[in-house]
């Protein structure tokens, strides 16, 4: 409490007095509920009257969960409900705002729509230059080809740029391209004078959590088209075809796959597209940035569909509440 009623009084200027909820007025709510949050009654601006919820436990935190949770205790105690979080991932801050949920992160984010507020740590910063321009997609590739990696025996880090254009098969302009990118996004240092190599400058979680913050990933599907019959080319099932991969939800009936794009731009410069349209078809080819199939071709596991960092960054945006379940088993499961 003490960090909330510090930012409060930064950003608002509100002195309160955060005092625990009464417990009989918590009689008729289900158990669970008093074993997922601790309750404090705030005042803001003299009259208005806050239930602040805090989660007791970082584990096990779904947006879905709370924003039932959230709903339940505003109806049935009739109060503007904030949750208050110490931390929160750019996935689950965008998806809070979406559903309208009243939140609280001490010193990063105060987003309360039912008072009309909303303010981020860059609001008290203006002086703080941040870039805005997203990753090159081959400066894409190598960042997630590192961080999925982390196990194999190969690894950028110990290479050359010529090494890791002949791996990857980039040409060496375009990986050079891609050092520059991520250098004047500082993920990486480049160290050598005639063998350059380069060094990561976070490790793999931080990077991911960075480049996340500072909104520099990119989604790697250019479009999508539909067609009727399957092409002979090397495909991996994306989309729903492969969140069944990494989580509990249900192969989807529409079939799904990635492809790169110099493969399905030969193919359609061959005629080798049956049926092809933007709007229906048996096979969904999702046309990639980037070569899928390179950056799966040596995991351990020897993952039959697209990279779960991709695939989540290919369907974040979207709303259906199936998806955003398997994308919350995809981050906590498949990749940390």
């Amino acid at each position: 409490m003490k960090q909330l009623k510090q930012y409060l009084l930064q950003v608002l200027g509100a002195q309160i007095q955060p005092k625990p909820t009464d417990k009989h007025l918590m009689e008729g709510l289900p158990m669970y509920i008093g074993e997922t949050y601790k309750f404090y009654d705030i005042t803001l601006f003299n009259n208005r009257k806050l239930l602040i919820a805090a989660p007791k436990h970082e584990d096990g935190f779904t947006v879905l969960q709370t924003e039932k949770n959230l709903n339940l205790l505003k109806n049935k105690l009739g109060k503007t409900v904030v949750l208050l979080l110490p931390k929160i991932t750019s996935f689950n801050r965008k998806r809070l705002i979406d559903k309208g949920i009243n939140f609280i992160v001490p010193g990063n984010q105060l987003y309360l729509p039912d008072l009309l507020l909303d303010l981020k740590e860059t609001f008290f910063n203006p002086n703080t230059k941040k870039k805005t321009e997203t990753l090159l997609p081959s400066a894409q590739f190598l960042l997630i080809y590192h961080i999925i990696h982390r196990t194999n025996i190969w690894q950028l880090e110990a290479h050359s740029f010529k090494e890791i254009a002949e791996k990857t098969g980039y040409s060496p302009m375009a990986i050079t391209k891609a050092v520059n990118n991520l250098t004047y996004h500082k993920l990486i240092e480049v160290t050598g004078d005639k063998e350059k190599q380069i060094t990561f400058t976070l490790n793999r979680l931080e990077l991911w959590q960075e480049a996340e913050k500072r909104k520099l990933l990119i989604n790697p599907v250019i479009k999508k088209v539909y067609v009727d019959e399957r092409p002979s080319a090397y495909l991996l099932p994306s989309n729903a075809s492969a969140l069944p991969e990494y989580s509990n939800m249900n192969p989807s009936r529409q079939v799904y796959l990635a492809i790169a794009k110099g493969a399905f731009y030969s193919l359609q410069k061959n005629n080798a597209l049956i049926g092809a349209n933007e709007h229906e078809g048996k096979y969904c080819l999702e046309v990639w940035k980037y070569n899928p199939s390179v950056l799966v071709g040596e995991l351990d596991n020897n993952t039959a569909v697209v990279d779960p960092l991709s695939l989540y960054l290919s369907l974040k945006n979207d709303q259906d509440e199936r998806t955003e379940m398997a994308l919350e088993q995809l981050i906590d499961t498949h990749i940390w």
